[in-house]
């Protein structure tokens, strides 16, 4: 087992370079099942969860390299088979879901395990379902597997109750080579949805409206193969501003979009925190100055996203005053509390609204990584707190995050990881 420990109370200086976003990527390589030719995907960030996706189409025949120097990824598909997907990657990662819409569109079936993923609420795929439904599939659930098939579909207007990331991204993929016009009304917003969006266009499809809450999708005969570069991955981007700010630091940070991160950078302001120097994707982050305590909920995007706020709530456990999360996309996103209490934090739940005191400092200790950003958020509350923290369970960081101790140590922090 691994552990990552962290000694904190020190100053953070220099810059970092952020990765290709996880949320965007993932769907991308799923979209590759669509194309039967050659896919080049550059910067491709070394990922748990980008060698599960990664591994499951190499289990239905598709030819997957990466290379260890310049993170190229490249996808072949050609000789893909339609078949049924190995059980145990589908429960190791969520999004491996998100080959459903691309194989029901090039094979016409797919039968699946019900995904895993982070425990942090319940995130039924019924969205998902539901659309496929409307453009004429069967859809058929039983002992734990989902299973879709259709000779022919058809065009239509699907409105999602929520404007669900994944729904989304599932229905864009399954409607691409369809006779006519697929509308998705309430859809999400996020940028990944964009940056799928703009990976399809590419390879010649026909989509309108992505990252707006209504997409048109014309559909087409074939795509061809092509060369892409994700978008920067704006939660690790955040992560790193909090860093600046629970440390008391001033960093650079490269690899950002000001547009998509303009939620964290306005609460962050808010907060206390200073922006300079944008241009050519890097930003100055100056967490040096007095920190408020704020008030925070979490919404689909263009609002605070979900994946920010145990993140958010390290640094508020350490800032003068009373702040309020309330936690709106999932209903079991505050198991990082527990760990946040051991280190000497003083929040209080009631529902799903955490109200938090900041006090002085925390404390380092021994606690647990319980998802993907309560790791993240382990490893900021460790960068404050007096003393030294261990955190386990760091799978799941290694599932969001690049390098994430390397990353840090380059701006001077003493974090390291070690086999216990």
């Amino acid at each position: 087992m691994e552990k990552i420990v962290v000694k904190g109370v020190k100053q953070l200086k220099g810059e970092v370079d952020i990765s290709s976003a996880k949320n965007s990527i993932l769907p991308i390589i799923a979209a590759t099942i669509l194309c039967p030719e050659p896919i080049i995907i550059e910067n491709a960030p070394r990922l748990e969860d980008v060698e599960v996706i990664c591994r499951l189409l190499s289990e239905l025949n598709c030819d997957v390299d990466i290379s260890d120097i310049s993170n190229k990824l490249i996808i072949d598909t050609k000789n893909m088979v339609e078949m049924d997907a190995n059980e145990e990657l589908m429960r190791k990662m969520r999004a491996s879901f998100l080959i459903m819409g691309p194989m029901l569109a090039r094979f016409g079936y797919c039968k699946l395990s019900l995904p895993g993923g982070c425990n942090i609420g319940s995130r039924p795929i019924d969205l998902h379902l539901k659309g496929f439904k409307l453009l004429g599939a069967e859809v058929k659930t039983d002992h734990g597997f989902v299973e879709v098939k259709a000779k022919k579909m058809v065009g239509s207007r699907i409105y999602l109750d929520f404007p669900s990331v994944g729904a989304t991204e599932n229905i864009i993929m399954a409607s691409i080579f369809i006779d006519g016009v697929t509308i998705i009304e309430n859809a999400a917003e996020e940028p990944e949805i964009w940056d799928l969006a703009q990976f399809l266009n590419k390879m010649g499809a026909k989509i309108e409206g992505a990252g707006f809450g209504k997409i048109t999708i014309t559909g087409v005969r074939s795509l061809k193969g092509t060369v892409y570069t994700p978008i920067y991955d704006r939660i690790e981007a955040g992560t790193f501003m909090i860093a600046a700010a629970i440390t008391n630091s001033k960093i650079k940070i490269n690899g950002i979009n000001e547009e998509h991160l303009r939620p964290i950078i306005e609460k962050l302001k808010e907060c206390g925190v200073n922006f300079s120097d944008y241009k050519n994707n890097s930003i100055i982050v100056d967490g040096t100055g007095t920190k408020n305590p704020v008030d925070i909920k979490t919404l689909p995007y263009p609002g605070f996203p979900t994946d920010m706020q145990a993140q958010m709530m390290s640094l508020l456990s350490v800032v003068k005053g009373v702040s309020v999360i309330t936690e709106t996309v999932f209903e079991n996103r505050f198991m990082h509390v527990a760990e946040l209490l051991r280190m000497g934090a003083n929040i209080k739940i009631d529902g799903r609204t955490a109200i938090i005191e900041g006090i002085e400092k925390l404390t380092g200790c021994e606690v647990k990584a319980t998802d993907l950003r309560a790791g993240a958020a382990m490893i900021l509350s460790g960068l404050s707190a007096e003393g030294q923290t261990e955190i386990s369970d760091i799978y799941h960081i290694d599932r969001g995050y690049v390098n994430i101790e390397e990353k840090f140590r380059r701006l001077g922090a003493e974090i390291y990881r070690v086999t216990v």
